[in-house]
């Protein structure tokens, strides 16, 4: 007798918070097409809690009606904040109530990742700072901002382990929509004589807030501002890594199990 054929993959959904700046969707479709690189076999696709399309709640919908009754919902989120741990949950559990069989499982957010750090590093590289240049180089490690906690938290860490692992003189953060800000935060290591500052926005998709921590970096005199992370190569390896880890624990347990 033959053995049974291995279990179809469940489905893969990005889940974007979607923006009126049309470069978000733009960079979520780049990234989205990265991913399926990444996960050959699997069907991923996107979906937007506001202002683009189509919904998450319409992504679900075409995946249920393709055959997919195992979903992996993988936060496009660089911290665990109100949208991880609100909104997103919300919006699933809602979608997946008004579909019979349905079985949605959402995944860790993207950060903090080692990969991540190194996406960051290469666009500084990117931007024109050289490796040679890290023990006079002091980087301001900018994210969006957070009235959580814990959000704010994880940025801070990031900073000091970053700093901890390339020997840039100083890595400080700075928020687009907290404090301190981008300019706060380039000027205090201006004041501390460090000669020479770049500005690494830990943002995954042009937008307003991004535009606002490169107006931060441009009105303080930064020395160089690296692009967002965008569709980078190494965030799709981490959406990759996060999906795969809920796969195997929400719908194989026994490979985990094997793994471990």
């Amino acid at each position: 007798m033959l053995p049974a054929p291995p279990p179809p993959s469940p489905a893969l959904l990005l889940v974007a918070h979607g923006s009126r700046d049309a470069r978000h969707a733009a960079t979520v479709t780049a990234l989205t097409a990265r991913v399926r690189r990444q996960l050959p076999g699997v069907r991923v696709e996107a979906g937007y809690l506001d202002f683009d399309a189509p919904s998450v709640h319409g992504t679900l919908e075409r995946l249920y009606a393709a055959g997919a009754r195992e979903v992996v919902a993988v936060p496009l989120l660089l911290t665990r904040a109100f949208h991880a741990k609100t909104d997103i949950p919300a919006v699933l559990a809602e979608a997946a109530s008004a579909l019979p069989d349905l079985s949605v499982r959402q995944a860790e957010v993207l950060g903090p990742h080692p990969l991540l750090t190194a996406a960051l590093q290469r666009r500084l590289r990117v931007a024109g700072l050289a490796l040679g240049d890290a023990p006079s180089t002091g980087v301001v490690l900018a994210a969006a901002g957070s009235t959580d906690p814990e959000a704010s938290a994880v940025i801070a860490e990031i900073a000091r382990e970053w700093r901890r692992t390339t020997g840039w003189c100083a890595v400080r953060p700075a928020f687009a929509s907290a404090q301190p800000c981008t300019a706060d935060a380039v000027q205090e290591l201006r004041a501390e004589g460090i000669r020479r500052v770049a500005v690494a926005p830990y943002v995954l998709a042009p937008g307003r807030l991004p535009d606002r921590i490169a107006a931060g970096a441009y009105e303080a005199g930064a020395d160089v501002l690296a692009p967002v992370l965008g569709a980078a190569p190494e965030v799709a390896r981490v959406v990759a890594e996060r999906y795969s880890a809920a796969a195997e624990h929400s719908f194989f347990p026994e490979r985990s199990s094997v793994a471990a």
